[in-house]
């Protein structure tokens, strides 16, 4: 019986936002107040769908992006986390579901040779048109009213569970990492032997413990972590039961 490892990307694996990191290859490294004023909450995908045409109509290459991207920082842990995770992989299925893009994932991961960690990555579809411009879609519609358009964790997190199923994978437990708002859907998806792991100070702490002050918890545990360490800490106790 395995674990299964969902992780959330931004401000988890890495310790900043990478749609916001790329604007550091803007002109002066700012977008005009129109562009930054132009988000629409629900939208984010098509906010960033506007940033990458400003950066392709400023000469912003591909390579350019690339170099900038790489030297995000991971959050503090991580790396040794990852490591564990990689070296005990018959222990862990581990897959990323996050609102970035794939290539930024992609890019992120594969610099830091931590591609093979993961099982799969489910993120909003991105790639390079003819022109050179960066492109990015919706990862797919859904019907939950508390996420944004493009993605619904939870959606994500029940068809990957299903699909291993029906492959005979069936995991002894769920952990969840994670640090954002639309991490909560998916948290409310877990079992009574699940896990989340919300980082501390960050939005999904505050909303779990929201939830239990409301005499509402959800049904899995709640383990708060603020280094990367704690969460391998967790998972040698576990692997040990």
């Amino acid at each position: 019986m395995k674990f299964l490892l969902v992780f959330d990307f931004d401000h988890t694996i890495v310790d900043e936002n990478s749609d916001t990191w790329i604007v550091k290859c803007a002109p002066e490294q700012k977008l005009p107040n129109g562009l930054r004023n132009s988000y629409k909450p629900g939208h984010w995908t098509e906010y960033m769908g506007r940033i990458f045409v400003y950066l392709g109509e400023n000469g912003v290459k591909e390579d350019e992006m690339k170099r900038t991207m790489t030297t995000i920082p991971f959050t503090a842990g991580m790396v040794d986390l990852l490591g564990f995770i990689g070296d005990n992989k018959e222990l862990f299925d581990c897959i990323i579901v996050s609102d970035s893009n794939g290539v930024f994932i992609d890019w992120i991961l594969k610099a830091a040779d931590f591609r093979k960690v993961f099982d799969e990555v489910f993120t909003n579809p991105a790639a390079f048109s003819s022109t050179g411009y960066l492109t990015v879609q919706n990862f797919h519609s859904h019907h939950c009213a508390k996420c944004p358009e493009n993605l619904c964790k939870r959606k994500v997190l029940k068809e990957f569970i299903d699909k291993q199923l029906e492959q005979g994978v069936c995991y002894a437990r769920i952990v969840y990492i994670g640090d954002g708002g639309n991490d909560l859907c998916p948290v409310t998806f877990l079992k009574k032997d699940d896990i989340a792991m919300p980082r501390q100070g960050y939005t999904l702490e505050k909303k779990l413990s929201q939830l239990a002050q409301d005499l509402n918890p959800v049904k899995c545990s709640v383990l708060v972590w603020s280094s990367a360490i704690d969460i391998m800490s967790y998972l040698k106790l576990l692997t040990q039961q």
